[in-house]
């Protein structure tokens, strides 16, 4: 099984993204996401931001990973 992350994007430089994913940041690849600007939240797994998500989706994800 394979798990991604909800992560909130910090910066946006040179096709890589800073993002904050519960307080843990890190660069990731933002080369699969067309338009993604500094506040915006994504799905990251292995290294690559994979999709755009919105907030909700990131507190429901929170919300499970307490739960496990």
């Amino acid at each position: 099984m394979c798990v991604g992350l909800p992560a909130r994007v910090v910066t946006i430089k040179d096709g890589m993204a800073l993002v904050d994913a519960s307080g843990a940041r890190r660069k990731v690849s933002a080369a699969l996401i067309d338009s993604l600007d500094p506040g915006d939240y994504v799905m990251v797994h292995a290294g690559m931001a994979i999709a755009k998500i919105t907030d909700t989706d990131d507190d429901e994800m929170d919300d499970i990973l307490e739960d496990v």
